[in-house]
């Protein structure tokens, strides 16, 4: 399944270095003045999972398929977009589309790099991405009232938009975000969802700090940090420029050693990509064989029917059952054929919740 994350922020915020670093590539022009990325670059990465590979090993696999989740790079947003500045109608539409928001936030100091607002002031920063992204669906939820309140076509879920518009325009109305108006464990959640409200999607903070910052963060980052955790969001801190110098090292065991030199446990990226994942709510279950172990993804609650339909769609329409040994019995017993020997092998049927790190085989029948 697509895991699609937007990077947004203010221009000048290191957005577009952050995402050269994130491909390992150099696609994305990082340049001191605004709206140097036009069109929404996207970044095709791997989740970094160390149990893929492990159960590969064990499993003698050929090859070894991570999966992965897609970055865009969105232009600078500048107050006003909401009303068309900027080319804000562009990046504004660029947003709806993905999944959750990485919100990157300036939080260094550097006199060569201008600022749009002439300061470096983090949560001002923050204000006025979320007041653009409040107005652009105030405007939204406004038309598709208006609309939805004209229509004569019969739509039987046509009281249920009404009142989550309603409710929507009154937070909004309000200076309030749309993050909680409706979980996705309630029913509507799949109206509320094709509503396409941009301040209803997960974000997560980045705060892009100076190297000399990257491990004990600065007092801009507290700031971002402090607003995160009053209102139950996640902040990681990331230099942007140190991302760019591992990316460019090959060798892994050198990258661990630079990080280590620089007081860092792991590369700020990494955490990026698994914090992104878990904020999607998602979790992998594995396959392996001689052939291939390869990593799935699906959202938390999916049972093994669902998951089956993740692999192909025959799968799910001709489930029959799914053999599964957790990752921790698999490792333990050194693979399947011991693991089903030990009585580790549990056969599940269609209606199973797949657990996080499960290794499955479907049997099926079409």
């Amino acid at each position: 399944m697509g895991c699609r994350c937007g990077i947004v922020g203010l221009p000048n915020v290191g957005k577009s270095t952050l995402f050269n670093a994130l491909t390992n590539t150099m696609n994305a022009e990082a340049a001191d003045f605004p709206f140097c990325t036009i069109e929404p670059n996207v970044g095709i990465v791997s989740i970094p999972d160390e149990r893929l590979q492990k159960i590969a090993d064990i499993s003698c696999s050929a090859e070894v398929k991570p999966s992965r989740m897609k970055f865009v790079d969105i232009a600078g947003l500048v107050k006003g977009a909401s009303r068309g500045d900027g080319l804000g109608n562009k990046f504004l539409g660029n947003i709806r589309e993905v999944d959750t928001i990485v919100h990157v936030v300036r939080c260094f100091q550097n006199d060569d790099i201008t600022h749009v607002s002439g300061e470096i002031s983090p949560l001002s920063d923050i204000d006025t991405i979320e007041t653009e992204l409040m107005l652009a669906d105030l405007d939204s939820a406004e038309r598709q009232l208006a609309n939805l309140q004209k229509a004569r076509n019969p739509d039987p879920d046509k009281d249920t938009r009404i009142a989550l518009l309603e409710k929507a325009l009154v937070l909004l109305r309000d200076g309030r975000m749309l993050r909680s108006v409706i979980g996705a464990d309630e029913d509507g959640y799949g109206i509320w969802k094709s509503l396409q409200f941009l301040t209803a999607k997960p974000v997560m903070f980045v705060c892009n700090v100076s190297d000399e910052d990257a491990s004990d963060g600065n007092d801009f980052v507290k700031q971002v940090s402090g607003l995160a955790s009053e209102r139950g969001n996640r902040c990681i801190t990331i230099s942007a420029q140190i991302e760019c110098e591992i990316a460019n090292i090959p060798d892994i065991s050198e990258r661990k050693e630079f990080l280590y030199s620089l007081g860092l446990s792991q590369s700020g990226l990494d955490l990026m990509i698994s914090e992104s994942f878990s904020l999607l709510n998602l979790i992998t279950y594995f396959t392996s064989g001689p052939k291939e172990t390869r990593s799935w993804v699906i959202p938390k609650g999916f049972c093994a029917a669902q998951a089956a339909g993740v692999i192909h769609s025959d799968f799910e329409r001709g489930f029959i059952r799914a053999e599964t040994i957790s990752y921790d019995n698999f490792i333990s017993y050194h693979g399947e054929v011991r693991a089903k020997e030990n009585g580790k092998m549990r056969l599940e049927g269609k209606d199973y919740i797949v657990q996080d790190g499960d290794v499955m085989h479907f049997r099926f029948s079409v």
